[in-house]
């Protein structure tokens, strides 16, 4: 989608009916209202006959052209950035959620606070003639600043949360998947197919905005845990990608990406290298990825999703078709092998019922002696936990003997003591 379509999008998410679309091409923004005074004119006579009362800018304004252009045109002046952090605060559901638009939302009005009381600057000159003005914008940068560390140090609690999940997950050997994907790819519904976890999604950009974990069967594997994420954008503002890096996090550290796109949209390329982008920026651009064309329930009839990987998957989230080539793809990504015979003594039934439990058994023959010949599919890890004899319980690590204990003896008391 080009960038007048997306802008108007965002403003359709959020409940902004659009009255008119102007465009401009300049070759250098005018430095006091970023549009020329024939644009400036043309945009002051649509407003009055639509009698619209904002007007969004597709772009980033210095804090004196947005102030500039408000006292012109008589009317609120809204940026892109801006129009996406509203977006934010409206979805935010969760604790997390919300502290991390905040941050966002204060780091870009930090930047903004230098002409908000130019009404209030300094008259005179002079020691002991400083304006109030100065006064107040001392006051509300450090009102900020305090805010700001204080949203820090509660981000900070929720990595450290994340991290110990992290750290339990790998304990139990489960692998992460995570969703990600440009806006409106259909990410939220594939999540909602596969695990049934009823995550809201809508035809909107940004309908989606909590991390949501649920646990998905995977043959050959068992459970893995599959992250749902925010969705990217073109020109996502940084201040979201570094208030959103606690959550981001999930993504950075997954074993797998499942890429989600919209096969039928126009602009596939350009979509994939914004994605990438932010990946790159998160440190996430060394993740195994899988790319899965979604929504091809909305291609002609006849008509294939647009070129890609030899691997890629394509598939309708909104009526199943294409889950099940999903899921198989996804096994053979995280390590799932070529079928391999076991052989278990009668005895062994506690492993037969776990290769059952997590999907691996393709084949079974009972033999007349009561052993068992399994035809199983895993990946390596399990295949090496089935050589040392099948589902074992965590070992804790045995307490440390003392040089006596090691040597078989006990010390007796001291003479003259009970």
């Amino acid at each position: 989608m080009d960038t007048v379509a997306e802008c108007a999008e965002l403003a359709r998410s959020a409940d902004i009916e659009v009255a008119a679309l102007v465009s401009a091409r300049r070759d250098a923004p005018h430095p006091r209202w970023y549009v020329g005074e024939g644009k400036l004119d043309e945009l002051e006579a649509e407003l009055a006959s639509s009698a619209a009362e904002l007007l969004l800018v597709n772009h980033e304004l210095s804090p004196g052209q947005q102030r500039n252009l408000e006292i012109r045109l008589g009317c609120r002046v809204m940026t892109r950035t801006e129009l996406i952090l509203h977006i934010f605060a409206d979805r935010a559901r969760t604790y997390e959620g919300q502290l991390q638009v905040e941050l966002a939302q204060l780091n870009h009005a930090q930047t903004r606070l230098v002409r908000g009381w130019t009404h209030l600057d300094r008259q005179k000159g002079g020691i002991g003639l400083r304006g109030a003005g100065e006064t107040q914008l001392e006051l509300d940068q450090r009102m900020i600043s305090e805010r700001i560390r204080g949203l820090e140090k509660k981000l900070a609690t929720v990595a450290r949360r994340r991290g110990q999940g992290r750290r339990r997950r790998q304990r139990g050997n489960l692998r992460t998947v995570a969703l990600v994907g440009y806006t409106n790819a259909g990410k939220s519904t594939l999540f909602n197919a596969l695990t049934a976890a009823g995550v809201k999604a809508e035809d909107k950009l940004f309908a989606t905005l909590d991390p949501t974990m649920r646990r998905l069967a995977v043959p050959g594997i068992g459970d893995v845990v599959l992250a749902d994420t925010v969705g990217f954008i073109s020109n996502l503002p940084h201040s979201l990608v570094d208030a959103f890096k606690a959550t981001l996090e999930e993504v950075s550290n997954a074993d797998l990406l499942l890429h989600v796109l919209d096969a039928g949209a126009e602009d596939v390329d350009a979509r994939i290298r914004q994605v990438d982008a932010v990946l790159e920026e998160i440190g996430a651009r060394d993740v195994p990825t899988l790319m899965v064309h979604n929504k091809i329930d909305t291609l002609p009839d006849g008509a294939a999703a647009q070129a890609g990987p030899a691997d890629a998957v394509s598939l309708s989230a909104l009526t199943g078709r294409g889950l099940d080539a999903l899921i198989d793809a996804v096994a053979r990504c995280l390590g799932v092998t070529a079928p391999v015979e076991v052989l278990l003594a009668p005895e062994e039934g506690r492993t037969r019922a776990w290769l059952y439990a997590i999907g691996a058994v393709l084949d079974e023959r009972i033999a007349e002696d009561g052993s068992v010949a399994l035809t199983v599919q895993a990946d390596a890890e399990l295949l090496a936990r089935l050589a040392r004899g099948g589902p074992q319980p965590m070992q804790r690590e045995p307490r440390r003997q003392s040089p006596a204990e090691r040597a078989g003896r006990f010390l007796a008391p001291p003479q003259g003591r009970p």
